[in-house]
């Protein structure tokens, strides 16, 4: 799952940063002068998006010599990507390797962090993370989250059904829409359907019809506690996600109410990992 950014994107990153050559490098006078770049861990970090600093610097004109990949853990210190070529190659990716590494590995951890806590007290939940992360990144973000040991929830509108209150508004409310679910299943069949539970009572009504999720928002977990028991009571088959500020400090709460499925955005927002350069000459 852990898959490649297209050479498309790789080249947009570097003519974001270097549209017209390093005017820095050249005015100093060291653009063919031989070097070495190695990026090392300083914390506790989850790599990402190695494969595709490596692509920026050889895309540049650097010689790999060490690249280990996405979804590696690793202890502070540790040297994980390295490059040889001339000065001037090794400063036009130096900072575009190091923004894509430094975003991505800082989502990547802070999602292994939190599924390690969820699954500590729930083996069998998954966690998946929505699609909030900021316009543009998508690719990256969801490298990122399946590198820390996620899943996405949704990629985009096109491929799954999760009914809101949003949507049920324009149909007469949810216990209308409720009795046309048999219908949706009808033209769906090969898509699960995923109705939002705003309350522990829509939660029960969403259970007695014929959805495959109940997901249920912004609910605490000791009501979500509850709510668990009573929805399993009325449909044992049902699956139970919940979503809505869940994050690291409350996760594991979450995951010992029940429930099957956590969903999140929290991983996307954050500091960066915390990784460091160096660069000599050769």
């Amino acid at each position: 799952m852990i898959y490649c950014l297209a050479d498309s994107d790789i080249d947009r990153f570097i003519d974001e940063d270097v549209p017209y050559g390093d005017l820095t490098t050249h005015l100093i006078g060291i653009g063919d002068r031989p070097g070495r770049i190695i990026f090392s861990t300083r914390e506790e970090t989850t790599l990402c998006c190695t494969e595709e600093a490596a692509r920026v610097l050889e895309k540049c004109g650097a010689a790999l010599t060490a690249c280990m990949p996405s979804g590696t853990r690793l202890s502070p210190g540790i040297e994980f990507l390295a490059a040889d070529g001339p000065a001037r190659a090794l400063h036009a990716g130096w900072k575009v390797a190091l923004n894509l590494l430094e975003y991505a590995s800082g989502i990547a951890t802070r999602t292994q962090r939190i599924v390690a806590k969820a699954k500590a007290v729930n083996p069998a939940l998954s966690v998946v993370t929505t699609r909030k992360s900021f316009p543009g990144t998508k690719k990256i973000a969801v490298k990122a989250i399946t590198a820390g040991g996620a899943l996405p929830h949704r990629l985009g509108l096109s491929e799954t059904v999760l009914v809101f209150r949003q949507h049920t508004a324009f149909l007469g409310g949810l216990e209308a829409f409720l009795d046309t679910v048999s219908g949706l299943r009808m033209k769906a069949r090969e898509t699960k359907i995923i109705i939002e539970a705003d309350s522990a009572e829509e939660a029960l009504l969403i259970a007695r019809s014929e959805a495959d999720i109940v997901q249920l928002d912004k609910i605490s977990p000791a009501e979500l506690s509850r709510a668990v028991t009573e929805i399993r009571g009325a449909n044992p088959n049902i699956l139970i996600s919940a979503a809505g500020g869940i994050d690291e400090s409350t996760v594991a709460e979450y995951a010992a109410t029940g429930i099957d499925i956590i969903v999140l955005s929290s991983v996307y927002f954050g500091k960066p990992a915390d990784i460091g350069v160096r660069m000599q000459p050769v």
